[in-house]
């Protein structure tokens, strides 16, 4: 084979074995995002959220296969608007933030996929507990804000239930029901602005 042949040959390896390039990374906005949930209590629902949390995902419409989302919620910010009711939820009763500060979702990948809906998959960590969870996943597009930031932005909803993942705490009525329940919904509403691309070294 002749050196020039070669180096053909090398060039277009490397770019099979690279594999498809990656989305574009949208680091999460939290002014403009909630981690929010709803659950039972008695006969009616309470619902609260997480007030601080982090994380990215990559998004192209034209390349669903690199699709993929991280991100970190810190379990002290619970917020149900009730301060009492909320250092319960922190203590060893529920999430026991002081052992379990954090929790996660990592994305494995994403199926049925459409113009403005996908189904996806990753593992969500909760008190300790990882397990596999999937989320539907309502797309809401790409656009320039005012100024010139990029933005893309889904809702992501789910439902768990909290005993899956150690958080079993409960007390019985008088009429043989318990006082909160199992099933808890998890609604996302998340809006992320490009990141810039990271320029490679400059090379002397």
């Amino acid at each position: 084979m002749k050196l020039t042949r070669f180096f053909t040959f090398l060039f277009a390896a490397s770019f099979v074995l690279a594999g498809p390039v990656g989305a574009a990374t949208y680091k999460i906005d939290p002014d403009h995002s909630t981690v929010g949930f709803k659950i039972r209590h008695l006969l009616s629902h309470v619902q609260g959220r997480f007030n601080q949390f982090e994380g990215s995902f990559g998004y192209d419409s034209e390349k669903p296969e690199t699709w993929k989302a991280n991100t970190t919620v810190q379990a002290s910010s619970i917020d149900t608007n009730v301060a009492k009711r909320d250092v319960h939820l922190r203590s060893a009763d529920f999430f026991d933030v002081e052992k379990f500060p954090t929790l996660t979702f990592v994305s494995t990948g994403i199926t049925d996929v459409t113009e403005s809906s996908a189904k996806l998959n990753g593992l969500l960590t909760l008190h300790g507990v990882e397990k596999p969870v999937t989320f539907e996943l309502q797309i809401h597009g790409v656009i320039k804000d005012p100024w010139g930031n990029t933005r893309s932005a889904f809702t992501a909803t789910t439902t768990v239930n909290r005993k899956d993942f150690g958080l079993t705490w409960n007390e019985a009525l008088e009429t043989g029901q318990l006082l909160v329940g199992e099933e808890v919904a998890i609604t996302l509403e998340i809006e992320g602005i490009l990141a810039e691309p990271t320029q490679a070294p400059t090379k002397a």
